[in-house]
């Protein structure tokens, strides 16, 4: 059973300006649950690095109450924090003459003494740390000659080392290919399940996250702080007036979002799953209106994968015509008038 290891509220963010108290956010209310992924969305500017160093008690609060496990976050001392809240920042470590394993030990600082010395029990988490990653084959690697990928992953076995209930994320995917976003997030959906820690980021990565994520945090200057899961937000409206600005819509048949073409035309489309899916998407980015709603008396079938075989062009009065490729049906509407 998830529990609720962050309490926040009616939380007020921001910071003091030179005359007044900047507000960033305010009446932010929330719970954040072990074993759950949970990612901050937002435009640039609009004070998700603020409400993350809040968070983290690396700035302090305006008002309001962040609970941890139950203590206000202003009770807990520093080294008392460190075995509470693991950051990773989006910064890259520049980090010389010291290998994967070292780096992560010294996640174990809130544990060991002066000299930083690990003990055998150290050791054991460290390890547990390098095989939940899935890094061993990094092990013994000097840190400056990873990838950004593998330094990322090294990071996070560093946050896991530390062994806290928390582990807040700046931008963890920033530097990273679209495979390796795409394996990061997985990965640290997995960790949360894994360890039933409390895992929350900011993130650019707006798919991934409404694919992946538990919950989705939407922040924005004129509404503050949205929450819920990413289907709750879809299906009451909060995606598709969070990013309603030209060129971008909320399509609620895919879960995700699209380009907003203008449409000269429309067709009705039949068919389902993956080939349809791509019929429609290719028709819509050449101006063509297409799905099951529209009405019109030419209309194509695009079947299933398990059918293979052709796309299937209809015209009132007319023989139908077997395409072999999405390329021949767009070439095909282009020589016709409908």
């Amino acid at each position: 059973m998830k529990n609720e290891t962050i309490h926040i509220e009616n939380l007020s963010i921001g910071y003091p300006g030179k005359s007044d108290v900047k507000v960033v956010a305010d009446g932010i209310c929330a719970g954040i649950n072990s074993g759950e992924l949970t990612c901050l969305l937002g435009a640039n500017g609009v004070g998700k690095s603020t409400l993350l160093r809040t968070l983290s008690a690396f700035q302090p609060k305006l008002g309001g109450e962040i609970r941890i496990q139950g203590k206000e976050i202003e009770s807990y001392t520093d080294k008392q924090l460190s075995r509470v809240i693991s950051v990773v920042l989006t910064e890259k470590c520049d980090i010389r003459n010291m290998s994967v394993t070292e780096l992560i030990g010294l996640g174990r600082s809130p544990y060991t003494g002066f000299w930083g010395t690990l003990t055998k029990e150290d050791r054991q988490v460290v390890e547990r740390a390098v095989a939940l990653v899935g890094i061993p084959h990094l092990s013994h690697r000097m840190v400056h000659t990873l990838s950004d990928g593998e330094r990322q992953k090294v990071m996070i076995a560093k946050a896991l080392a530390q062994e806290t209930p928390v582990i807040y994320l700046d931008e963890p995917t920033a530097f990273l290919d679209f495979p390796s976003k795409v394996e990061m997030m997985q990965l640290l959906h997995h960790l949360s399940r894994q360890t039933d820690k409390t895992i929350f980021l900011s993130t650019h990565d707006l798919e991934l996250a409404l694919q992946i994520a538990d919950k989705i945090w939407l922040m924005d200057k004129a509404n503050g702080v949205t929450i819920g899961t990413p289907e709750d937000l879809a299906l009451n409206g909060s995606l598709s007036s969070f990013f309603a600005r030209k060129g971008i819509v909320f399509d609620l048949e895919t879960g995700l979002f699209r380009v907003d073409n203008e449409y000269t035309t429309q067709i009705r489309l039949s068919g389902h799953g993956q080939r349809y899916a791509m019929v429609r998407k290719a028709l819509q980015r050449n101006g063509i209106l297409a799905n099951r709603n529209v009405e019109s008396e030419t209309y194509i079938e695009t079947g299933d994968l398990k059918g293979g075989g052709a796309f299937v062009l209809h015209r009132p009065g007319e023989e139908p015509i077997c395409l072999t490729s999405i390329g021949d049906l767009l070439a095909k509407l282009h020589e016709i008038s409908f």
